[in-house]
């Protein structure tokens, strides 16, 4: 159900990891460690992948390689992770699209409940709602004013049915009360495009790209779907301050390993992948891309989120009638 207050990670909150073993799997890694992005470099999973790999080849003191492999929204990449060796040597990144392509493509080359073995959420991600920089539009509240008043004359773009940007844009239209008429693009690169040249009336655009359309004046923001302000975009209100009492949106990405993998080494993963995140760099340089990270929790917390989205976005899909763009 959508409510007034809803996370696209589907809960408040994952409870905090208590009682994990602290023993390491002897061993292991053993040789250098390869993390695969099913997005290309500069994505939002790609730099998550770059900071996290940064911090555990220290740790571990072997190579961690990201190895970008984008193509059909994402599942190409985790095919390959789905097909490799369960020997904790490959993992992925995991996030919210994953959920709804099931729903959305049909029959998937992989099964992300049978073929994946989720290791831990690590991050919760935010964005920005923004209209062009020639827009009339000033704020949230006139951007909704116009949606009640001329229902579906206003328009969102976004990436493609399915998008993050659309479930964030379809999530907020209704739980405000607004109506908005959906574009899809080809891919967010698209959409903002569309965007800029006054082709949309608005997006929801991930911050590490908003935050420089927005500074150098190309776009304006109207809000961020944090509960507090942006590091990147002080000056911007949040949804709360903007008008939109008890409303926060965000996804969520995290790494899972092919199934099989052992449990010993799911359990160091995550129990490092945490060491990592937890550094006051590490989250000051996530912060900035609009990350927040997330508190500890196991393996079975992560399991049970994706399968939560998996069943929440699937009746969005069916209920909306969607198809791929």
């Amino acid at each position: 159900m959508i409510t007034r207050r809803h996370f696209l990670g589907a809960s408040a909150a994952l409870p905090v990891l208590a009682g994990a073993p602290a023993f390491a799997q002897p061993g292991f890694p053993d040789k250098p460690v390869k993390i695969i992005v099913p997005l290309p470099p500069g994505s939002p999973p790609d730099v998550l992948a770059r900071v996290a790999g940064e911090g555990l080849g220290k740790l571990w003191k072997q190579p961690v390689i990201v190895e970008n492999r984008p193509g059909a929204t994402g599942m190409i990449g985790m095919q390959a992770v789905a097909r490799a060796a369960p020997d904790g040597h490959t993992v992925g990144v995991l996030f919210l699209t994953h959920t709804v392509l099931p729903s959305l493509m049909g029959p998937l080359p992989y099964d992300t409940s049978r073929d994946l073995a989720p290791i831990g959420n690590l991050v919760w991600l935010y964005n920005v709602l923004v209209v062009p920089a020639a827009s009339p539009v000033q704020t949230l509240q006139q951007l909704l004013e116009g949606a009640r008043k001329q229902p579906e004359a206003l328009t969102y773009a976004s990436g493609g049915n399915g998008s993050p940007a659309h479930l964030l844009a379809e999530t907020f239209c209704q739980a405000s009360g607004a109506r908005m008429r959906h574009v899809p693009f080809r891919g967010p690169s698209e959409a903002v495009t569309a965007l800029m040249g006054q082709q949309v009336t608005a997006m929801f655009a991930t911050a590490s790209v908003a935050t420089t359309l927005v500074e150098s004046g190309k776009l304006r923001a109207l809000a961020v779907t944090s509960p507090e302000r942006m590091a990147a975009l002080p000056s911007v209100p949040t949804l709360a301050e903007a008008g939109m009492q008890g409303m926060e949106l965000r996804e969520w990405e995290g790494m899972v390993a092919p199934a099989g993998t052992p449990k010993a080494i799911v359990e160091q993963w995550n129990r490092d992948l945490f060491r990592v995140m937890g550094s006051a760099d590490v989250r000051a340089r996530l912060a900035q891309i609009g990350m927040t990270v997330a508190a500890p929790n196991s393996s079975e917390e992560f399991d049970a989120l994706v399968r939560r989205e998996l069943e929440h976005w699937g009746h969005f899909v069916k209920t909306k009638g969607l198809r791929p763009a």
